[in-house]
């Protein structure tokens, strides 16, 4: 079973993260930031990971934290249910289109954590949501599911829609990179025998 349980407990939030990778994008999600929460469905979703989350967070401050630990648990869960990814196709890309937003990702479950950020917000609030936190999730999903990470927003006029694509785009990407390679199933994906 390709699942895993994730409790994370700071002064700033507690955060608790199940995942699935052989599901079928089935979710529950609240982390109070309503959102963000509306990302991580369309990340379950479009990723076909099952996942139930809950986060508490220092929200009187902002949303900073919870987005930010929301990320870094959801990256180690990652990590734990891919253990030590034989069999997996291990890349992932996608060019995902939403009306005037046109977003690419591509990543690689390398165990070389990597985030290469090419995407303009063109407001600095979608409702009360600080745009640039969106950043700051797949940063933190990055650095802590050891992924290799690049995306670029093409185009794009409305900062939901760009933030929308970028996750789903991102989602679609691990669909493909955390499948079992029908033709490798027995073997991790690297000449070094070991990611």
């Amino acid at each position: 079973m390709r699942t895993a349980s994730i409790r994370r407990k700071t002064a700033e939030t507690a955060i608790e993260v199940d995942i699935d990778l052989d599901g079928t994008g089935v979710y529950d999600i609240r982390t109070g930031v309503g959102f963000f929460d509306h990302m991580l469905e369309q990340l379950a979703r479009h990723s076909l990971i099952d996942m139930t989350l809950r986060a508490e967070g220092d929200l009187h401050i902002d949303d900073h934290h919870t987005v930010e630990d929301t990320g870094i648990a959801l990256g180690q869960a990652l990590t734990q249910a891919l253990g030590d990814k034989t069999g997996i196709r291990r890349y992932g890309s996608c060019l995902l289109p939403m009306d005037d937003a046109l977003v690419r990702a591509a990543l690689d479950l390398s165990a070389r954590p990597y985030l290469v950020w090419g995407v303009e917000m063109p407001t600095t609030k979608i409702g009360t949501f600080d745009t640039e936190l969106v950043r700051e999730f797949f940063q933190a999903l990055s650095t802590h599911g050891g992924i290799t990470l690049h995306v670029d927003a093409l185009h794009g006029i409305n900062s939901h829609h760009i933030a929308e694509a970028a996750f789903k785009a991102v989602a679609r990407s691990l669909r493909d990179a955390v499948e079992t390679d029908p033709r490798k199933a027995d073997a991790i994906p690297s000449t070094k025998g070991a990611l």
